[in-house]
């Protein structure tokens, strides 16, 4: 929703034959990504979520793209072509690269903060019936599973380091 409203307070921008298609995708990562992710580090996301991410993000890098002229007719471009547009970056990459970092942050945090407490207490309640929901704390470390991080409890005293898994995940392809 507000995602919607910051695209369209500067569609202009991105309607203009002044500036170039890298332009217009350094302004969409900049002003919209940001606002429709706002908060994105602490949410676990569900199937349905992240395709619903991914299609608005599409919507709008068709926009900015264009349709392309072939054979004699203009045809709108496929979600491969786009894709190799933005080089394999996405909203939920960025979003479930956000997590990865967030989750390094927390753990190297001081015992006695508020946030790191709530982050290392269990609960003692017992859960309803059905698949469990989605935990916060299984997400990022499912994702690390995912890019082959081992030792990651260890890895994240290294701020280096840890910067450098954060941009793995951004880029990798199986997130």
């Amino acid at each position: 929703m507000a995602g919607n409203r910051t695209y369209f307070a500067a569609i202009s921008l991105f309607r203009s034959r002044l500036l170039s298609r890298a332009t217009k995708i350094i302004l969409y990562k900049t002003l919209i990504r940001p606002v429709v992710s706002c908060g994105a580090e602490a949410w676990t996301l569900t199937n349905k979520e992240e395709q619903a991410l991914l299609i608005s993000e599409r919507k709008i890098f068709r926009r900015i793209c264009g349709h392309k002229y072939e054979n004699g007719e203009w045809k709108s471009r496929t979600n491969r072509e786009l894709e190799e547009m933005s080089k394999g970056e996405n909203i939920a990459k960025w979003i479930k690269g956000q997590r990865i970092s967030l989750l390094g942050h927390l753990k190297r945090m001081e015992e006695d903060r508020m946030p790191k407490k709530i982050f290392t207490q269990e609960l003692e309640e017992t859960r309803r019936r059905g698949r469990p929901r989605n935990r916060w704390k299984e997400e990022p470390e499912r994702d690390l599973q995912v890019l082959g991080v081992r030792r990651w409890r260890e890895l994240v005293a290294d701020r280096k380091k840890w910067k450098d898994i954060v941009r793995q995940a951004k880029a990798h392809s199986g997130l």
